[in-house]
């Protein structure tokens, strides 16, 4: 890949004309220097839409930056010329979300993929950047929702079908500012290629995808532990959630021993009270003399209204934590969980979808769970069975999206068995199939391949991939369901098995955004039709840049769903540009106020000031 002074050309995108009185023509510019080194065009345009210019300037007027890339979108400079034959460069970009504003993350990958796409057209090879933006599930049905709320309307109050219709308006309305904010930045896309996830042919693709993953066996639905949201209403996947040292508590609670004396009791060390209602057993080490004598005899979990639960021996518990006594309630921790489902305990979910107690919590039923963990404390102090509280530093999940206490929670979802298709793209990487700059992220690729788990793919959300499964009114979910490609296909299935006067209903969940973006390379060049010319013309792609965060969100799942569905990897090249960080060295963002918006320093100094400065300050990391 070069990086330099832009030069005029004779590649597609940098032709020459002579006008009659002689000079250059309408001249198309690649490289870090984008507008700059198009000296001889910056005065008017003429009525055929040329710019010309008799002399050239001192320094460059970038007011004109903007006239000039109409001109250049106009002519056509930025579709792929296959006339003078060569092997395709194509870039898929990066969708940025539809309810986003441009930030200096977005002004990276559109200087560095640019820079490889105007050097490739230059070279005459017939280059294509597919450009287009995502759906953003949680993100865009936030935004929506706020907008209702300030009108006085709740979504449960518009029902379903009115509230999608809300979100598509809103996106009709306002998913257009980054799009043009990105061409502010002279992004050479196709434009004429553009997609957006929820299209009609990236949402044939998804439920395509779904179908046939479902058919081989890889889909399945279960209840499991998930990473519950109760602020957003639903699931979000491991890599949704982000874990931050914060100051908390250990409270010691008393656990009487049944049938003992009252000096028979053990003390448990807890960070979460409230979760005693879920309590299916307590454990200790198995070698621990303190609590030998208890093994196999029954606690009472207080305020339980004197329920039982078995002491059990596990090597598992930490003797050095807390008093080395550890209560299990597998319905919201997960080791817990994990634990119960080894040996076979009871699993107890204590609470709502909104993060209230349920009925299990008996006279706490209704209560938020962090008001419910003050008043089970007092509670317990009242009745002698609060041992003490100390300061204790957790570490505690927030949702990446909303910053709320995420919550484990067991719930029915739709999962992806991950570990088949992981192992192809690990292979792929290992036989050079694909190559990964910086080649140190081989091994964070390789290892998070190689530890993967199963893929909730599932999302309690209103806005996004319907879930392409139907259900049969009167029959039991769990054992019968339909997966079919559209409504009418699944009601000729389910009238050949159960009569036409049959009744069947959509799943209401959503697909993780990141199912259909794992799709992009080809979905936007037409599969699941192979036979489409602009898929067996550019498909695989070369490049895939991107930002090394979002290496196993996006890069690692296009890898596995590319070779799953075409048999080939969806790109050669993989470079991961380093994180824009402030004077302090954090991430950029509108929490802490430190973002910067790339428009207002174009508007201040050029385009190409802010393309060379980062890409200048990206090289090494």
């Amino acid at each position: 890949m070069a990086v330099g002074v832009a030069v005029t050309g004779d590649g597609e995108d940098g032709r020459r004309g002579r006008r009659p009185g002689g000079g250059v023509v309408g001249v198309a510019a690649g490289g870090v220097w984008l507008f700059g080194c198009v000296v001889d065009l910056v005065s008017a345009v003429s009525q055929n839409d040329v710019f010309t210019s008799p002399e050239v300037a001192k320094s460059f007027d970038f007011s004109s930056e903007e006239q000039i890339y109409s001109w250049w979108e106009s002519q056509g400079y930025f579709k792929p010329n296959l006339e003078r034959g060569g092997e395709p460069f194509v870039i898929s970009m990066p969708p940025p979300n539809v309810t986003g504003s441009l930030h200096l993350g977005h002004a990276m990958f559109v200087t560095l993929e640019d820079i490889m796409v105007r050097y490739h057209r230059m070279k005459g090879r017939p280059a294509l950047w597919i450009p287009g933006t995502d759906h953003a599930g949680i993100a865009t049905q936030l935004v929506v929702e706020a907008m209702l709320a300030s009108e006085g309307v709740k979504r449960v109050d518009l029902g379903r079908e009115e509230f999608v219709n809300r979100v598509w308006e809103w996106k009709e309305k306002y998913g257009g500012t980054i799009t043009k904010q990105i061409k502010r930045l002279g992004a050479s896309c196709d434009w004429t290629r553009e997609h957006f996830t929820l299209d009609e042919q990236l949402s044939r693709a998804v439920v395509e995808a779904f179908v046939r993953l479902h058919e081989k066996g890889l889909i399945y639905q279960g209840s499991y532990m998930v990473n519950w949201s109760p602020n957003l209403q639903t699931a979000v996947s491991d890599l949704e959630v982000e874990y931050s040292e914060e100051p908390g508590a250990l409270y010691y609670i008393k656990y009487r021993v049944a049938g003992g004396s009252r000096d028979d009791f053990l003390t448990i060390a807890t960070t979460r009270p409230e979760t005693l209602f879920g309590d299916t057993a307590v454990a200790v080490h198995p070698e621990d003399p303190r609590y030998a004598k208890y093994i196999g005899k029954m606690a009472i979990v207080p305020l339980a209204l004197g329920r039982h639960v078995p002491i059990i021996p596990h090597k598992q518990v930490d003797r050095e934590f807390g008093t080395g006594v550890l209560k299990i309630s597998p319905g919201h921790d997960q080791n817990d969980y994990l634990l119960a489902r080894k040996i076979g305990l009871p699993i107890l979910n204590i609470m709502n979808k909104d993060g209230t107690l349920n009925e299990v919590a008996v006279l706490y039923s209704g209560l938020d769970r962090f008001e419910a963990r003050k008043k089970v404390w007092a509670e317990l102090q009242e009745t002698g069975l609060a041992v003490k509280k100390e300061p204790h530093t957790m570490r505690v999940p927030r949702s990446q999206r909303g910053g709320e206490i995420i919550e484990p929670l067991v719930s029915k979802q739709w999962f992806i068995t991950m570990e088949p298709l992981a192992e192809k793209a690990l292979h792929a990487v290992k036989t050079g199939d694909l190559t990964i700059i910086p080649e140190r992220f081989e091994k964070i690729y390789n290892h998070w391949l190689s530890n993967i788990k199963d893929w909730c793919i599932s999302r309690q959300l209103w806005w996004g991939h319907r879930i392409p499964v139907w259900y049969v009114v009167g029959r039991d979910p769990e054992e019968e369901y339909i997966v079919a490609r559209s409504s009418d296909e699944a009601l000729e299935i389910a009238q050949k098995k159960f009569g036409k006067d049959v009744e069947i209903y959509q799943d209401p969940d959503v697909l993780d955004t990141w199912f259909s973006s794992s799709l992009w390379p080809f979905s936007t060049l037409g599969w699941p039709d192979m036979l489409e010319e602009d898929y067996k013309t550019f498909y695989p792609t070369t490049m895939l840049e991107t930002g090394h965060d979002i290496l196993f969100f996006w890069v690692a799942r296009m890898v596995m769903m590319g070779i799953e569905f075409t048999g080939k990897v969806p790109f050669s090249y993989v470079y991961l540009h380093g994180l824009i960080r402030d004077s302090q060295g954090r991430k950029m963002s509108k929490t802490l106020g430190n973002v910067i918006n790339p428009v207002d320093t174009v508007k201040e100094f050029g385009t190409d000031a802010l393309r060379f400065a980062l890409a200048l300050g990206t090289a090494g990391q």
